[in-house]
């Protein structure tokens, strides 16, 4: 299943690299498309963060430059489930911004579901969640059996305890 995985998560994040590398090449065409987003979005930015930019070029390059760098560490195994989560959630605007036919917007949707199964994949492996849920099961059955271990123990000793009370001398 590893050489599957691994060459689904390539074929996945190439395009996201080669959209990535375009964008950053002529970012122009892209802010020209986003600038009705971005004229909504600004005034939500600028009063979470002034710092934030605002621009439409600025946050073209910034997404362009997530793509390649998310898209990359999909592709060669890094941080694969973040770097998911990071595609898909800049794929949301890209697809509201596109101008496009009903084409476009499948492409983008079977690849938010790609990059959705890609960021819940364990590999096999469990999760975080359920590993530290059933490691507080174990913990809990052990604490369990070592009550039961001292309150047995604690009995046989009462019991000896009365039973040496009787032995003469």
């Amino acid at each position: 299943m590893r050489p599957v995985r691994t060459a689904a998560r390539a074929l996945l994040a190439s395009i996201f690299v080669v959209d990535g590398i375009r964008t950053l090449n002529q970012p122009e065409t892209r802010a020209d498309a986003v600038r009705p987003l971005t004229d909504r979005v600004t005034p939500l930015l600028e009063r979470t963060d002034p710092r934030l930019p605002t621009d439409p070029l600025t946050l073209v390059r910034v997404k362009a430059a997530a793509d390649v760098v998310a898209g990359l560490a999909l592709a060669t195994g890094r941080f694969t489930r973040p770097a998911a989560a990071v595609l898909a959630a800049g794929l949301i605007p890209h697809t509201l911004t596109e101008k496009g036919d009903r084409d476009n917007l499948l492409r983008n949707l079977g690849l938010l579901g790609g990059l959705l199964l890609a960021a819940v994949d364990t590999e096999g492996r469990p999760s975080l969640h359920y590993r530290t849920s059933h490691a507080i099961d174990r913990s809990q059955r052990t604490m369990r059996r070592a009550v039961r271990t001292a309150r047995r123990e604690a009995k046989i000793a009462a019991a000896s305890a009365v039973a040496a009370r009787r032995l003469p001398g």
